[in-house]
């Protein structure tokens, strides 16, 4: 093992044991004394770069890693899909200075499949509110929902069944919008997604992804890259228009109504939502299931929670189609896990054939 590498005590088998990844002795000391005062988590070891977190993950397993952006060499971002690869399911949260919102290397860390991200405090600033709010989103993805064993035996049926055909140029789709619904990890989903989604598809792609207000810019942004199509934010009464794509405000819901004269628009509302979530999934999909009926395909990527869960169930009642992504391609199966739980799920798959799925215009069986 790398001499850089400090390897900690083992500590009882209900602690979920952590990797620190920072160039920073002190950054380094600072995490693990927060992660082990926590009593949830312990730091099973603190490292200095990512090739020494790729030597340590080789012969052993965790189930987060903390991992810090600006380290000399190959940085956290080059580094983290192979640490994600490696790791075998354990959770990236990325601590870095440069992880703050709206930060471009915050979204790309997203979009990597990070879990999360947060920002270090400030030389001189307590780090008590910091380590707070660590641990508390460390809980909040260790107590991510997992549906029952029966209901994963149930998709294990429907996982990868579905073999689409590429639509033909011209040729009508089945569907009039195609609405997304995704939290943690769903920006990497979602980016494995678009990608299989040919640039001459013109169905509207109305997207809910939950991000605060300062991202979503720079989040559109990246979608009209990964999409080949205009991505806007969207504002109240703003027109569905085909061969567009549009994603929810940080800080309002996502809405579909239709007018008199058959056009959709956008509406923004505020309530709040059973899910606690802003922007939530569930008015998305359920405004669409009133509006569009069996002419929506609803996707739920990965996600913690159960958002989306009830408008999914809106929406398979509505006579629409209703993909998930399966559980061994998500960062966390919460969201998607929660609407097999439900029955509402038609098929679960792996982005990029959800994507398949999506350009062939075809309803899944």
């Amino acid at each position: 093992m790398s001499s850089a590498t400090q390897q900690l005590p083992a500590q009882p088998t209900e602690s979920a044991p952590v990797l620190v990844v920072d160039d920073s002795a002190v950054a380094r000391a600072v995490l693990t004394r927060v992660v082990e005062q926590s009593g949830d988590f312990h730091v099973l070891a603190s490292v200095g770069s990512v090739p020494a977190a790729l030597e340590f993950l080789s012969n052993n397993r965790v189930a987060f890693i903390l991992l810090d952006i600006a380290m000399p060499g190959i940085d956290g971002l080059t580094g983290m899909p192979d640490l994600i690869a490696i790791a075998k399911g354990a959770h990236v949260v990325i601590v870095s200075s440069s992880a703050g919102d709206g930060a471009s290397s915050t979204v790309q860390a997203l979009a990597l499949g990070a879990a999360d991200t947060m920002l270090k405090p400030e030389t001189g600033q307590s780090t008590s509110a910091f380590g707070r709010e660590l641990v508390e989103k460390l809980r909040r993805i260790k107590r991510a929902e997992t549906p029952p064993t029966a209901v994963l035996r149930r998709l294990n049926g429907l996982s990868h069944r579905f073999n689409p055909a590429p639509r033909v140029p011209g040729q009508s789709s089945a569907f009039d919008v195609v609405a997304i619904g995704a939290s943690t990890g769903g920006i990497h989903a979602l980016s494995g997604l678009l990608r299989a989604v040919p640039v001459g598809f013109d169905t509207p792609i109305l997207i809910t992804q939950h991000l605060p207000a300062s991202f979503m810019p720079y989040f559109a942004a990246q979608l009209a890259v990964l999409g080949g199509r205009p991505c806007d934010v969207a504002t109240d009464r703003m027109p569905i228009r085909r061969g567009r794509m549009i994603v929810a405000p940080g800080d309002g819901h996502l809405r579909c109504q239709r007018m008199s004269d058959g056009k959709l628009i956008v509406r923004l509302t505020s309530e709040v939502v059973s899910s606690g979530c802003m922007p939530s999934v569930d008015p998305m999909f359920e405004s669409l299931a009133a509006a569009v009926g069996r002419s929506v395909l609803a996707i739920v990527l990965s996600g913690m929670g159960r958002d989306g869960m009830r408008g999914a169930v809106a929406v398979a009642n509505a006579g629409g189609s209703v993909v998930i992504q399966d559980e061994a391609t998500s960062v966390v199966w919460g969201m998607p896990g929660s609407v097999a739980a439900a029955g509402a799920a038609t098929v679960a798959l792996p982005p990029p054939a959800i994507g398949e799925l999506v350009a062939s215009g075809r309803r899944p069986s």
